[in-house]
């Protein structure tokens, strides 16, 4: 056993043989009795997070229908997420995100930012008030219609809330005069909040007006270059996919308002999805409906394969901008002649926030949220006995094992939660945690207080229920990852 596990368990039966003493009272004249621990929980130097405290004002057991907007459609994400405490409705198309959710979208966003720097990606922060000139310039501030939030400043000049930044970059750079090829690629991203007037916000952070993206755009020295760049960040993508345990498809796609002459969406299969997609079943070809003709069936990459029909929700989408706004903005980059050259552009989008709501969309069960592993809010919920049962005395086992696990798995500090509210039974308990979505539920009861102490561990994705050791317990731990 670890010498820092073994040191703060030893120290924990001796508290509690130390609390159990039953004292004699000769002075006066009292029966004997046992000594109670002090209602406050022990938890010796460190903080240790408690549920009771979490600002997550749930109600686990009523899915409330006037929790929901009018005219708002409704999903499992959506009905889960509300029912959990992890988003509240603020205007239609609009939420709070409330401390877990941010804890896991802060997860995300650390993934993200590995996946994009390890490209090269460098991060930056761009206004979201966008000057309606640069959107005119761009001839979109039409294009883009009724979606766009437009509003005008006190002199009376237009400005709008950015959906995007294909405008407000590529001017960046070409404000840049000494730009030289030697510097290309240069991917520059960014992760902040976009809106857009969704004219039926629906699914919760599924479709909303207001919302996390991370928006990336590339500038190359030549169309080859720029394909090269366009082909790393979709494996980027893959990768980012993979880690999170989520099963996405790479589908050719229109191009949109956004121009260009490629692009591809990165879709979760899921019945909710409002993308229609068409998937070969004998090679790797699969594309949104809307760039294929209605009456293709026949696969148009292998000849022989049927295409099936399914649904999926679009997380990510990757375009070959070619010239078509570095021509506009004049973003140019010398070249080895040291003449001006117009740069070869991509862009490439991540919904943040509709990724969470889509993995709890494909993960979870009807009563109970799966997060991915990496992101969970928390990764570890250990449950004390309820107070007044025949093991109550394991509470303080429960909580110097929460210290322990702090102690001896840094990985774990601050991933570790003691559910406290122990007036409710174990099994309420249990059923929260389970709809909360924690990946690994530790109960300490009777188990604990014996000669070789054990646990049952709940692990969530997978529905299995193991009863370990100290030593198993911290192997199974130990090889949780977390970002």
């Amino acid at each position: 056993m670890e010498p820092v596990m073994l040191q703060v368990w030893q120290r924990a039966f001796r508290r509690l043989h130390r609390t159990l003493i039953l004292p004699k009272r000769f002075d006066s004249g009292c029966a004997e009795r046992a000594a109670v621990p002090a209602s406050a929980p022990s938890y010796g130097s460190k903080p240790v997070l408690l549920v009771s405290r979490l600002y997550q004002p749930s109600n686990l057991r009523d899915v409330a229908q006037d929790s929901r907007l009018p005219g708002e459609m409704s999903c499992k994400s959506q009905r889960l997420m509300q029912q959990a405490g992890l988003i509240h409705p603020s205007s239609p198309g609009c939420y709070y995100y409330l401390p877990a959710t941010v804890r896991s979208m802060e997860k995300l966003v650390r993934v993200i930012d590995q996946e994009m720097q390890a490209i090269g990606g460098q991060k930056l922060d761009m206004p979201s008030l966008c000057s309606a000139d640069l959107w005119k310039t761009s001839e979109r501030w039409d294009l883009m219609g009724k979606e766009l939030f437009r509003l005008k400043d006190r002199h009376g000049a237009d400005y709008c809330l950015g959906p995007t930044h294909e405008e407000a970059v590529t001017t960046l750079v070409a404000h840049q005069a000494t730009l030289s090829y030697r510097q290309l690629p240069l991917l520059l991203y960014q992760i902040t909040r976009k809106f857009r007037d969704e004219p039926k916000p629906k699914f919760g952070l599924l479709r909303g007006r207001e919302f996390y993206m991370k928006d990336m755009y590339s500038f190359d020295v030549s169309e080859e270059a720029a394909h090269q760049t366009y082909e790393s960040v979709c494996q980027a993508y893959t990768r980012l996919f993979a880690r999170l345990g989520l099963r996405c498809v790479q589908v050719q796609a229109d191009t949109g308002n956004i121009g260009g002459e490629l692009s591809h969406e990165f879709q979760l299969p899921a019945d909710i999805g409002e993308d229609r997609l068409l998937v070969c079943g004998s090679c790797s070809f699969s594309a949104n409906v809307e760039t294929m003709s209605s009456d293709d069936s026949n696969c148009p990459q292998c000849e022989t394969g049927k295409l099936v029909e399914s649904k999926g929700i679009e997380v990510g989408h990757t375009f070959y901008l070619g010239k078509k706004y570095s021509h506009i903005f004049k973003a140019t980059f010398s070249n080895a002649q040291n003449k001006p050259v117009v740069a070869e552009m991509g862009c490439y989008g991540l919904g943040v926030t509709r990724i969470l709501a889509a993995a709890v969309e494909v993960m979870s069960t009807e009563e109970g949220i799966r997060w991915p592993g990496l992101i969970a809010p928390y990764q570890v919920c250990v449950l004390p006995p309820k107070k007044g049962s025949k093991v109550d005395e394991a509470t303080l086992l429960a909580e110097e094992l929460v210290q322990a696990l702090g102690e001896t798995l840094p990985h774990l500090r601050g991933e570790v939660v003691l559910d406290d509210r122990t007036q409710m039974t174990i099994g309420k308990r249990l059923k929260d945690a389970s709809k909360l979505g924690y990946p690994y539920v530790i109960v300490v009861g009777q188990g604990a207080l014996e000669e070789t102490p054990r646990f049952e561990v709940i692990c969530q994705q997978t529905g299995e229920t193991v009863f370990l050791s100290r030593d198993g317990l911290l192997d199974l731990l130990g090889r949780v990852e977390t970002v």
